[in-house]
């Protein structure tokens, strides 16, 4: 039995309602530090379709969000020159609570906080489906990844590394 197991009320799935988005939802007990590795086991999803949203920053504390695989990390190297940025860095977890509105751990790309540019992935577009958070730790949304480019104006980019 999943705790919460209708938790769909979020700024994110409020945002996906009000533009017509079609979703599913997939509930879990959320492990703290356990990230989109734990949530792709306990729903018996495969971890590289589990996608985690990421708040960054360049060098002049701009935020930004990365959409990547839950099975890969973010180059910030790669990530920084494709994007003209002298260095991009993770943002600490207060800061990326901050600009998004959500708890890191529940953080969705959409209906954030701040408008912030969102990069994803390149790979994920060829994906049929994604996992993506809904806007609360312990809940997932399944969606089509090109909502992220129709609605978020999502920019591919190359940047996976092997975790």
């Amino acid at each position: 039995m999943v705790k919460n197991a209708h938790i769909s009320e979020t700024p994110a799935t409020a945002w996906l309602r009000a533009r017509g988005v079609a979703f599913t939802e997939h509930p879990y007990d959320y492990l703290e530090h356990g990230g989109a590795t734990h949530s792709a086991e306990v729903l018996g999803l495969d971890p590289f379709g589990v996608v985690k949203t990421l708040v960054m920053q360049d060098e002049s504390a701009k935020p930004l969000i990365v959409l990547m695989h839950g099975n890969r990390k973010v180059s910030t190297k790669q990530l920084a020159r494709q994007i003209g940025a002298k260095s991009v860095e993770p943002c600490a977890p207060e800061v990326a609570n901050r600009h998004s509105g959500y708890l890191v751990g529940g953080t969705s790309p959409f209906g954030t906080r701040r408008v912030m540019l969102v990069y994803v992935e390149h790979t994920i577009l060829d994906l049929p489906r994604i996992v993506i958070n809904g806007g609360r730790r312990g809940f997932l949304i399944g969606i089509a990844p090109q909502v992220c480019v129709e609605l978020l104006e999502a920019r591919p980019v190359r940047c996976a590394l092997p975790l």
